[in-house]
C-alpha cells in the first residue's frame, strides 16, 4: 500500500486507493526514464538528505494550513517550498549559516581522514567533484579532514552543477585562485593542489584519462551522483546511504530475528496448509493470516511507523532499493566502512537465488531452515 501524509496525518488507504485509482501507481508516474505520463505529471522522488527539510517544510506547512481552515493550492504550496528550497542554496544563505557555526552542523569524524590517507598511501588517485563552492568546501573540509586537506586529493572541482556536468560538454573549467577569484587561463591540466570550477565530465576524461570500470564513483543521490556515470560512462559506482547503519543495528536485535523467522515460518505453514478445506482447517488458517498480517506490521514498525524500511517493503524491495541496485555497484552506511579493507580487496556480488531456484515451503518446514543471518557488514554489493 501506497503510504501518504496529509500535513502530519496519515491518509487513511481507503482515501489512498481512491485518489489513485488503486493501490497500483505506474511507473510512468515515477520517473520520465518510462516516458511521458499520461497523467501529464510524474510523482517528485526526495531521493537524498537534502530532502528532508524539504519534505518537514511541505508537511508542516500543510498541517498549518488544515489546522486553521485556510483555503490553498497544492500545487503552489509545492512550488513555493520548491523555490524556497532552491533560493537557500542558490544564495548561500544556506553556506553562510553551516560556516558560521561549522561545529553545529558538520559531525567531525577522524574516520574520514584515516579512509582518504589510506587510499593515498596505497597509490589511489583520488577527486572531488561537488556542486559547493569553494570557500564552503575549504572551510568544511578543513574541518573534517585538515589544513591539508588538498594533498589528499589529485583533481578538486566545485559548483559542478551535477548532474549538467556528466551531460553538458559546453562549459570549459576555469581555475580558482586562494581568494576564491575566477582566473581566465585555459585549462590544459588538472593539477594537484588546485581547486577548479564548473567544466563538464568530457573533458574531465579527456585531461585524466581515468575511464571506464576502473574508476569508483561515490555519491549520495541515485539521480543526481550515480545514474548517468553508470548508463553512460561506465564507471563503478558506490551509494553512500547513512540510514543503513540503524537498519542494520535494528536486524541484528534478538526481538526482530524471533520476529522475522516466526513470519516466515507462519507464511510457510499457510501456504503449506492451505489446501486443507475443512472448517476446523479453514478457521485456524484465518487465524494464521490475521497474525501474519498483525506480524508484517509489527516488522514495518520495527523501521519507522510510518513508512517501515527505507530498504524493503514486506518481502519486496522498495522503489528506492531497485533504483538504488540498478545504479550503484555498491552501497554503504560511510566512506569509513572501507577501513575494514584492504585497498586491494574485491567485493564479489552475491547469487541472489531466483523464484524457481528457492526450496519449495514444504522442504524448508521439513529441514527447519528457517534462519536469519547475522548481519555484521555495513557495505553490500548488488
Amino acid at each position: 500500500m501506497l503510504q501518504l501524509l496529509k500535513g502530519l496525518s496519515v491518509v487513511p488507504d481507503e482515501e489512498v486507493i481512491a485518489m489513485y485509482d488503486g493501490s497500483h501507481v505506474p511507473l510512468e508516474q515515477m520517473s520520465d526514464f518510462y516516458g511521458k505520463s499520461s497523467q501529464g505529471n510524474t510523482m517528485k522522488q526526495f531521493m537524498d538528505i537534502f530532502s528532508l527539510p524539504e519534505m518537514t517544510l511541505l508537511s508542516c506547512v500543510n498541517e498549518y494550513f488544515l489546522k486553521n481552515n485556510i483555503d490553498y493550492e497544492p500545487v503552489h504550496l509545492y512550488k513555493d517550498v520548491k523555490d524556497s528550497i532552491r533560493d537557500v542554496h542558490i544564495k548561500g544563505i544556506m553556506y553562510r549559516a553551516i560556516e558560521a557555526d561549522i561545529e553545529k552542523y558538520i559531525c567531525y569524524a577522524e574516520q574520514t581522514r584515516a579512509v582518504l590517507a589510506k587510499l593515498a598511501d596505497h597509490g589511489k588517485k583520488m577527486f572531488l567533484i561537488t556542486n559547493s563552492p569553494s570557500s564552503f568546501v575549504d572551510k568544511g573540509m578543513r574541518f573534517i579532514v585538515g589544513k591539508d586537506w588538498r594533498d589528499l586529493f589529485d583533481v578538486v572541482i566545485v559548483q559542478a552543477d551535477k548532474p549538467n556536468f556528466f551531460n553538458d560538454k559546453r562549459r570549459p573549467f576555469r581555475k580558482v585562485n586562494e581568494r576564491g577569484v575566477l582566473l581566465w587561463d585555459k585549462i590544459h591540466k588538472l593539477q594537484k593542489g588546485q581547486i577548479y570550477k564548473q567544466g563538464n565530465l568530457y573533458e574531465f576524461l579527456k585531461l585524466t584519462g581515468w575511464r571506464g570500470s576502473k574508476v569508483l564513483y561515490f555519491g549520495d543521490h541515485i539521480y543526481s551522483d550515480l545514474a548517468d556515470l553508470t548508463l553512460k560512462h561506465g564507471w563503478r559506482t558506490g551509494a553512500i546511504i547513512p540510514e543503513l547503519r540503524s537498519e542494520i543495528k535494528i536486524m541484528n536485535t534478538e526481538k526482530y530475528i524471533q520476529t522475522m523467522t516466526w513470519l516466515q515460518t507462519l507464511t510457510g505453514l499457510l501456504e503449506h496448509m492451505q489446501v486443507h478445506r475443512d472448517p476446523d482447517s479453514q478457521m485456524i488458517l484465518e487465524e494464521w493470516k490475521k497474525e501474519r498480517k498483525e506480524m508484517r506490521e509489527m516488522n514495518r514498525n520495527f523501521f519507522n511507523a510510518q513508512f517501515g524500511s527505507l530498504f524493503r517493503t514486506d518481502e519486496n524491495p522498495t522503489y528506492f532499493l531497485r533504483r538504488l541496485s540498478r545504479f550503484a555497484d555498491i552501497y554503504m552506511a560511510s566512506l569509513s566502512c572501507l577501513l575494514n579493507y584492504e585497498p586491494d580487496y574485491t567485493f564479489y556480488p552475491r547469487r541472489t537465488p531466483l523464484q524457481h531456484e528457492l526450496p519449495g515451503w514444504s522442504d524448508q518446514l521439513c529441514t527447519g531452515t528457517f534462519r536469519i543471518p547475522f548481519l555484521q557488514e555495513t557495505v553490500q554489493v548488488k
